[in-house]
């Protein structure tokens, strides 16, 4: 009997003495330039892709992140998302719920192409969207392509990994601002941004620099069970569209509308949209 632990360590967790224990099936581990690879078969989560000792993503709870992660920005608009960038997210998850908003074009950045193959090869459900052809695969510095794009995209979104190594950059002030320069003017920006309670510091780091760039900006929560401390958070940024601006009947008709093209989504509803920007009050206390 094989058992994985993913252990709360890193820049900015404030977790050192915990971590999550799995029970293992098989494992298949792989080195690229930039980082360990770790598939694993487990009993209780299906596949299970781990970098660098840390959980990216299952089967089991994928679709909360990938969900959470695109339709409250897709939602908050009123008209068709045209093009859109995602930088990291090589697993496909992300790629894949955006299809569903019919696109005309999706930019993926991913620096690490043995990522991208490896979810190909063994996460067929999740990078299903991969090979779809209005997928362009990047495979670069996400930071080194939004510099001197001007008003490119609907809609930007940063599924990243911890800030650690080639990802730090993408929590910055600096990669902010030029993310806003790439955005339409009535653009969104989202990024994942770590866990209120296990990495408090960072999340507020994230808002904090963001507000300096956008005129709006709101952090929101899911509850994904193989995250640290199972609370997770993501933050909207934009010049011009609130997520909480949506008018309840107009985002209920546009759901049912993609329901009925895409049957219902598994975490994602309207209800859950509103929701999800409630944050404890612990979060931004000042201790």
């Amino acid at each position: 009997m094989l058992w994985f632990t993913e252990y709360y360590s890193g820049e900015g967790m404030e977790l050192s003495g915990t971590g999550l224990t799995v029970k293992v099936k098989s494992a298949i581990k792989k080195r690229t330039p930039y980082q360990e690879l770790l598939l694993l078969e487990t009993e209780d989560w299906g596949k299970m892709l781990v970098l660098d000792g840390a959980i990216q993503t299952t089967e089991r709870d994928e679709f909360i992140y990938h969900e959470m992660i695109v339709h409250p920005a897709a939602f908050t608009f009123t008209r068709r998302i045209e093009r859109v960038l995602v930088i990291g997210g090589g697993d496909g998850g992300t790629v894949r719920e955006v299809l569903k908003h019919e696109p005309k074009q999706i930019d993926m950045v991913e620096i690490d192409r043995d990522v991208v193959r490896f979810a190909e090869e063994h996460l067929p459900s999740i990078s299903c969207g991969l090979k779809d052809e209005r997928v362009n695969l990047i495979f670069g510095d996400g930071r080194e392509f939004v510099e001197n794009k001007e008003g490119v995209y609907d809609l930007i979104i940063v599924d990243c990994s911890d800030p650690i190594g080639p990802s730090k950059v993408l929590y910055e002030e600096d990669f902010y601002k030029d993310a806003a320069k790439a955005l339409k003017p009535d653009g969104i920006f989202v990024t994942q941004s770590e866990s209120p309670f296990a990495q408090r510091n960072v999340h507020i780091q994230v808002v904090r620099e963001l507000s300096k760039v956008f005129k709006i900006v709101r952090p929101y929560l899911a509850f994904i069970p193989t995250y640290p401390s199972g609370m997770w958070s993501f933050t909207i940024a934009s010049n011009r569209l609130d997520p909480l601006g949506a008018a309840p009947s107009a985002l209920g008709k546009l759901y049912r509308e993609f329901v009925e093209k895409n049957g219902e989504l598994k975490y994602y509803n309207p209800e859950v949209h509103y929701g999800a920007f409630a944050i404890p009050n612990f979060v931004y206390r000042e201790e």
